[in-house]
């Protein structure tokens, strides 16, 4: 377990002085993930609010090899670049240990990226592809996901007269990278930066493909204080809306659970984007909402629980 001296000791991958909100989840995510790597590390770059914010000409913030690639293909580029240099490392003419990661929001990478990424993820490509999950097209204009929740209010899902929003949940990706096979998968939130941490030391440290999904939260598209950012992701926790926990070599682990499991609307009613669901009328899509967090904390549970089974008889 690091300490917050020991980190603070680590040099940023990802200098002051970038464009991104006050508030915004994203570089929080970076900052505390790329830590972790610990030596020379490449960095893959998607389309998106990151992209555009940390590298507007002729300025850059990234203190390392940085690669900006269109939103759908970023694990291809990266998967090309894992493979050059682990053939120049057979050859002999590179002798050091380079870490590769892929940053992509939800938009590169739940829809527009998802066809490179499950290439990379199948092909077991040495490398950490981390989303940076804010839950909709933020740079763009706030357009919904398949990452936005149930309910959200987005310029593409607007509340009206016929509409409370998205009609439709969140695609669960942490579990889909999971079934992939791969070595490692998590899911993180920079509340907890001592979970996210330790999660992308193992990421870094696996033979062959990881994935880790961050919440990060947009204060424009969420709606929310900007200096309420962290809270917002920890109540998203207590909730369960967000559950932590990883998949090791197909074994799960939740690694937090709430001492008191909080009711979804705690976590909703922080957000403007779900103002309206708290009008009359819209009970019942509260309660639709609630189901399936408790039916998803449930499964998750489940899945902890046959993991320990196996382990036990193994």
């Amino acid at each position: 377990m690091a300490s917050l001296k020991e980190l603070s000791a680590i040099p940023e991958v990802l200098a002051p002085g970038h464009r991104l909100c006050a508030g915004c989840g994203a570089p929080i995510v970076v900052r505390q993930i790329t830590r972790a790597a610990k030596g020379p590390l490449v960095v893959t770059n998607a389309t998106g609010c990151l992209e555009v914010s940390t590298t507007v000409y002729p300025y850059t913030s990234w203190n390392t090899p940085w690669i900006h690639t269109a939103f759908e293909n970023a694990a291809a580029t990266a998967s090309g670049v894992e493979a050059a240099y682990q053939s120049l490392k057979r050859q002999g003419k590179v002798d050091k240990d380079v870490k590769f990661v892929v940053f992509g929001g939800d938009g590169g990478t739940y829809d527009i990226g998802f066809q490179s990424l499950s290439g990379a993820m199948e092909r077991n490509h040495n490398l950490v592809y981390v989303c940076y999950d804010n839950g909709a097209y933020m740079n763009t204009g706030i357009q919904r996901s398949s990452a936005t929740p149930k309910g959200a209010d987005t310029t593409t899902s607007p509340v009206g007269k016929v509409s409370y929003g998205k009609r439709e949940n969140r695609k669960d990706l942490t579990q889909i990278m999971a079934a992939h096979n791969i070595p490692y998968a998590a899911q993180v939130s920079p509340a907890h930066w001592n979970d996210l941490y330790q999660k992308a030391e193992k990421a870094f440290a696996a033979n062959g493909a990881a994935f880790i999904n961050a919440l990060a939260p947009c204060p424009r598209g969420w709606r929310h204080d900007a200096k309420d950012t962290i809270e917002v992701c920890r109540l998203a926790v207590d909730t369960c809306f967000w559950p932590l926990y990883e998949v090791v070599e197909g074994k799960t682990r939740v690694t937090y659970k709430p001492r008191e499991k909080k009711p979804v609307t705690e976590f909703l009613k922080t957000q403007g984007r779900f103002r309206h669901l708290f009008q009359p009328g819209n009970e019942a899509v509260l309660e639709e909402i609630q189901k399936e967090v408790d039916r998803r904390w449930e499964e998750l549970l489940a899945l902890e629980e046959i993991s320990n089974r196996q382990s036990e008889t193994a």
